[in-house]
């Protein structure tokens, strides 16, 4: 099984890099890609599913944050795949702020991941 900081360390930099990126590029997404958004859906809920099914982990910690990416993605994922046509957000206060709470997510995920951890006391 994978461990929460090993998942957290890709997921955390992917998180923020992808909602940097789209917050740069909200234009994009006006135009009908059905295609590409139904493509962008199988690999969300693909990755979504290797998450869950490697760290199904149910913490009162942050560790939590991981198995919860991956049921979003999961459900993000199913969402694009069978409503590729669907508005997908346009410029708007709503899109901006779910872009910088994934960005906030990815920076709690990612610090977790690379912060350095005292070893265990005996």
């Amino acid at each position: 099984m994978a461990g929460s900081r090993d998942i957290a360390g890709l997921v955390g930099p992917s998180l923020m890099a992808i909602a940097a990126s789209e917050a740069i590029n909200l234009r994009i997404w006006a135009t009908s890609l059905a295609p590409v958004v139904y493509l962008n859906g199988a690999v969300l809920f693909v990755a979504g599913l290797a998450i869950v099914r490697s760290h199904n982990l149910w913490t009162r910690d942050w560790r939590v944050l991981v198995t919860l990416m991956g049921w979003l993605g999961m459900l993000a994922g199913l969402y694009r795949m069978f409503a590729p046509e669907a508005r997908q957000g346009g410029e708007n206060l709503g899109t901006y702020v779910v872009i910088a709470a994934l960005f906030a997510l990815g920076l709690v995920l990612t610090f977790n991941a690379y912060r350095s951890v005292p070893p265990p006391r005996r």
